[in-house]
């Protein structure tokens, strides 16, 4: 068994698949969260990166967390992962396909600062009002959801009618 610096079991080899609670706690304070890229769920299972059935150890470094949607989807749906040299995971697609990471949300400042100022100037200089009224039924008719689907679904234009620079896809 390895301990850690307070005595903690931080790895129990091949002696056993279940974790240990003091690595369960160290696998928590590590990983806070579900592991699968942009999944925040925190309930979670400790998983094998390399399957105990195969041989991985049951240690920190062999574990990840993963909300039960997500282990099952590495179980059961083709999805895999490993974890690269410098610690990072890396998941992978059933067809191969490497998923990319997904940004966290920013944290807003809560100075007091408005974090929708710049879009709501933006509104205000195009003279466009927003309130409680905005998607109010006009002339008894109700919300028209096709039509907002479909303009939801169409190029991003600036309040002027300006197409919207589109974002290069990224490759890996």
């Amino acid at each position: 068994m390895s301990h850690g610096a307070d005595g903690s079991v931080l790895d129990v080899g091949r002696r056993t698949r279940t974790i240990p609670p003091a690595l369960r706690r160290a696998l928590l304070a590590r990983d806070r969260q579900c592991r699968f890229p942009g999944c925040t769920a925190r309930r979670c299972d400790a998983h094998h990166i390399e399957h105990w059935i195969d041989g991985g150890p049951t240690s920190l470094d062999n574990t990840a967390l993963l909300c039960r949607t997500h282990h099952r989807a590495i179980h059961e749906g083709g999805f895999s992962l490993v974890r690269e040299p410098d610690g990072t995971l890396t998941f992978f697609r059933p067809d191969g396909a490497r998923l990319d990471p997904v940004p966290r949300l920013p944290i807003l400042a809560m100075d007091g600062a408005d974090p929708l100022g710049p879009t709501a100037a933006r509104l205000r200089r195009a003279g466009i009002q927003i309130g409680r009224f905005t998607c109010a039924p006009r002339e008894g008719y109700p919300f028209d959801i096709p039509w907002a689907i479909d303009v939801m679904r169409s190029p991003a234009r600036d309040v002027d009618g300006s197409p919207l620079p589109q974002r290069a896809p990224t490759s890996t």
